[in-house]
């Protein structure tokens, strides 16, 4: 039974159910605000693949800190204080080796 102040889920549940709402709901516009940061990671892979496939022609603007969620994107916006620093899919951020680049391999040196 879920309750109305989610307070019998944890975070994590509670945004497991938020993306499979958005799965149903079938938009064509989202917007996912750190949509995996209360998921562990072994989790979040298991979950990525689906949002993958959620995301699939659709717009789709992905906030995160836990760059392997926006990984997948065709177009990568590193901001800084607001202002655009890099635009660029994954593979060109990680070719150009700017700010995105220490921030995305060393968040998984952490891991």
């Amino acid at each position: 039974m879920i309750n109305g102040d989610n307070n019998n889920l944890s975070q994590g549940q509670c945004q497991l159910i938020s993306i499979a709402r958005a799965a149903v709901a079938g938009p064509p516009v989202m917007i996912m605000d750190e949509a995996a940061s209360s998921i562990d990671t072994r989790t979040e892979a298991i979950v990525q693949q689906g949002m993958d496939a959620l995301m699939a022609g659709r717009t789709v603007f992905v906030i995160a800190h836990r760059l392997s969620t926006a990984r997948n994107s065709n177009e990568i916006i590193v901001l800084e204080q607001g202002r655009i620093i890099e635009p660029g899919s994954h593979e060109q951020l990680i070719a150009e080796k700017g700010q995105y680049y220490p921030l995305y391999t060393g968040a998984f040196e952490l891991e």
